[in-house]
């Protein structure tokens, strides 16, 4: 499956919202894509097929990012199917909203394990074995900026994601890998839906300039800019695609 000159890139929890429509974009840039997922291997396997019947290269690999251990072996297969690594995009996350002082262990454990040290544990990876001229995409929230009562757990997970990227983009310096985070804002997801009443979901519809909630397709596209030539002078950055809601 492996072709020497096709550029290769894993995408952490890509079998639906945000993360399949990274993986779906990238191979229509010509990218081999490995859809990584923790436990949807039904939705996983559908966006693979998805891209393998537009005529790209995709596979489904199953892996907790918090898991240490799965997280080398989502790398191995990948070197070992396609050849090697060129991108790595670190979309999988969780988000449980709830005040400070009603936030149980478990639901702060979690998050911290899935968000920030799936996050580091990626990252770390990438840093040994990306080939160089390669290109780390980590997900951070606007929701950093944004400072919403209930979203504290989350936006200090996305703030520390902040940081690993400023910080590992230096570190990587002569190997012209560049490392940066898009921060979306509302975004039509499972994940942005899931329990919120439909007031809620018009509010926030309506806080940016643009009046719409973001989609998908308009966050990947930012991901495919900083996979290509012309992002290439974006280093350390974190992005805020979010139709100006802060």
């Amino acid at each position: 499956m492996s072709n020497i000159n096709q550029k290769v890139a894993i995408v952490t929890g890509s079998s639906r919202g945000i993360g399949a429509a990274v993986a779906r974009r990238l191979a229509e840039e010509g990218f081999a894509v490995v859809v990584n997922y923790a436990g949807s291997t039904a939705a996983a396997q559908e966006v693979v097929q998805q891209i393998t019947q537009n005529g790209g290269k995709a596979l489904a690999v199953q892996g907790d990012v918090s898991n240490p251990d799965a997280v080398r072996a989502l790398f191995d297969t990948t070197e070992n199917t396609f050849g090697g690594v060129d991108v790595l995009v670190n979309n999988a996350g969780i988000m449980v909203t709830t005040p400070l002082s009603e936030t149980d262990d478990a639901a702060f454990d979690q998050q911290i394990a899935i968000n920030l040290k799936g996050s580091f544990n990626t990252m770390r990876e990438a840093a040994k074995r990306l080939r160089n001229g390669g290109r780390i995409i980590n997900f951070s929230s606007s929701v950093v900026g944004m400072l919403q009562p209930t979203y504290g757990v989350y936006a200090a997970t996305k703030a520390g994601v902040e940081a690993l990227t400023s910080i590992l983009a230096k570190e990587l310096r002569g190997r012209n890998i560049t490392v940066n985070a898009v921060a979306p804002g509302p975004t039509a997801t499972d994940l942005f839906f899931n329990g919120k009443p439909q007031e809620v979901i018009d509010r926030l519809s309506k806080m940016a300039p643009l009046e719409r909630l973001g989609q998908p397709e308009d966050i990947a596209a930012v991901v495919a800019f900083l996979t290509q030539e012309d992002g290439s002078w974006i280093n350390g950055q974190v992005l805020r695609a979010n139709g100006g809601i802060i």
